[in-house]
């Protein structure tokens, strides 16, 4: 069992669902509301969950200014990437995950499994894209 500090946007059905893993296999939950985090006093922090990934992948591609083509991560540098995130959190790819001495970004299942375990094996579901969106999408306005 680890305790696992966890940083989301509050009503996030994916997160919902990362989180029900987490405490399914044993781990204390800590909270926090990603929109709501003083990243402006905590930029060191904040970079910090993205280790060594490329610039893009530190984003939620869901962010409605990535999605409405207002920001390209491809083009940003990491000062670039922290300053809009600051601005705007919901660019963030969410969750962000500390765990002892490791922090990440985004859920991904198989990685999390081998991190920290997790009850069942890996199921493979989609547990980053939104799924209203994705519904949205598929069903048109």
């Amino acid at each position: 069992m680890a305790t696992v500090h966890f940083y989301e946007k509050p009503g996030c059905l994916n997160n919902t669902r990362q989180k029900q893993l987490l405490s399914a296999a044993g781990h204390l939950l800590v909270v926090y509301d990603l929109l709501q985090q003083p990243w402006a006093k905590q930029q060191v922090k904040l970079r910090s969950f993205f280790g060594d990934k490329p610039v893009a992948e530190w984003f939620n591609r869901s962010a409605p200014a990535i999605k409405q083509g207002l920001i390209d991560p491809a083009t940003l540098d990491e000062q670039q990437a922290i300053a809009l995130m600051v601005e705007q959190p919901l660019l963030i790819r969410r969750p962000l995950m500390e765990s002892g001495l490791r922090r990440v970004s985004g859920f991904d299942e198989a990685e999390v499994d081998a991190w920290l375990g997790l009850k069942s094996a890996p199921s493979g579901r989609e547990l980053e894209t939104c799924p209203r969106q994705a519904r949205a999408e598929a069903y048109g306005p």
